[in-house]
């Protein structure tokens, strides 16, 4: 995947992000810093299932919603 220097928006949990163009999911994942054992992943209101992280493509103006799981008690 060659990004070839562009950039393009989309909306994370609600605010715009400029990302890579040929970013992925699990790339997205990665460059903010987030454990993904903890998350769970809707991409233009569809969850994306772990196993298709690597392969899902974000596109300009895409809606990704990122859920990180919190333990307690």
């Amino acid at each position: 995947m060659s990004t070839n220097g562009l950039e393009f928006e989309i909306v994370l949990n609600g605010e715009r992000r400029s990302v890579s163009a040929g970013e992925t999911v699990l790339g997205l994942i990665g460059t903010l810093g987030l454990d993904p054992e903890r998350l769970a992943v809707e991409f233009d209101r569809r969850i994306v299932k772990r196993e298709r992280w690597a392969e899902t493509e974000l596109a300009e103006g895409a809606e990704v919603e990122l859920v990180m799981f919190v333990g307690g008690g």
